[in-house]
């Protein structure tokens, strides 16, 4: 059995980042994070080795944001708090920023194929987790990164 610990160390970072991915507000990615991990805790003694730690926690990480999401119904995509002006932020922290937004604004689905893909996980761990086919996951993707480059290029970037 893995040690709580050792998990929170090694997924704490990943899973904070796929949480931003998904709501774009720091505060409240953090939080969806904290929450993951305290269901996580809860769960553990459950966990029957039937899949990857990484792909179990992730599920519940996606489930979190999912539900997080669904409260947030009329939630605005003109509200993001994206400030791409500020004199002492480099270009590569606008760009992530900018690359965050245009990830909030991609449907439900892509969002987290793309986070998850972003994450480094395998493809075929995102389509268990997504519950698609792993040659779906690899268009999908393909066609994600295809439109996030076009908005960059729209906005003057490479």
């Amino acid at each position: 059995m893995l040690e709580f610990e050792e998990i929170y160390n090694t997924y704490w970072q990943k899973i904070s980042r796929l949480c931003m991915g998904y709501i774009n507000d720091y505060e409240l990615a953090q939080d969806l994070a904290q929450e993951t991990f305290i269901i996580v805790w809860q769960q553990l003694p459950k966990f029957r080795n039937e899949s990857n730690i990484g792909t179990w926690i992730y599920k519940i990480a996606t489930n979190n944001c999912l539900r997080q999401i669904e409260k947030q119904k009329k939630f605005s995509k003109t509200e993001l708090p994206i400030n791409l002006v500020e004199e002492n932020q480099s270009n590569i922290e606008n760009e992530v920023q900018l690359l965050y937004r245009f990830i909030s604004e991609l449907p439900e689905i892509d969002r987290i194929i793309i986070s998850l893909e972003l994450e480094n996980i395998k493809q075929a761990e995102i389509a268990i987790i997504v519950g698609l086919s792993e040659a779906n996951i690899r268009v999908k993707i393909h066609r994600i990164k295809e439109k996030l480059t076009q908005q960059f290029k729209e906005n003057g970037l490479k």
